[in-house]
């Protein structure tokens, strides 16, 4: 089964780099909760529908380039659920060069019929949109002469 949800965030990946909206969407539940640093939704499949292009503009225009799995380590809940703990590879462009940033998520994905997963709860331990934006002003800070140090990024 391992090797079964690292092949669904491998499938993951690819729709979310080529824009695969109906692709990404697939792999949610018709309804699911998402959680992250300002609380917990539920969102439905047709309202994430409409969000995917928006969002996936969005993070384009603040320099998200490609986003890489970089691990999964997944355990069995019970019978139906598991928990999965990602970690994605981010790259991020601008005009003096590109960063790596490491993000992570943790899912809990359902069975279905024939062992098909879905997403049903995403947690994402940090707010993305913030990150890069601390990410941008670290690095008019570091032109500046300091250098401080954040755990989510490499050189």
């Amino acid at each position: 089964m391992k090797q079964r949800v690292k092949e669904f965030f491998l499938q993951y990946e690819r729709a979310n780099s080529s824009s695969d909206v109906l692709g990404i969407s697939a792999l949610y539940a018709d309804t699911f909760m998402f959680g992250g640093p300002n609380g917990v939704q539920t969102v439905s499949k047709g309202d994430f529908l409409k969000v995917i292009p928006k969002r996936k503009a969005y993070f384009s225009s603040m320099g998200l380039s490609e986003t890489q799995l970089k691990s999964v380590e997944a355990n069995p809940i019970d019978s139906i659920y598991l928990l999965a703990k990602v970690a994605w590879k981010m790259k991020l462009q601008n005009s003096s060069g590109s960063r790596t940033l490491h993000t992570f998520a943790t899912y809990i994905l359902m069975r279905g019929s024939e062992d098909a997963l879905s997403i049903v709860f995403q947690i994402d331990h940090q707010d993305l949109a913030n990150v890069i934006k601390e990410l941008q002003n670290t690095e008019q800070f570091i032109r500046g002469g300091a250098t401080p140090g954040d755990s989510l990024m490499d050189a």
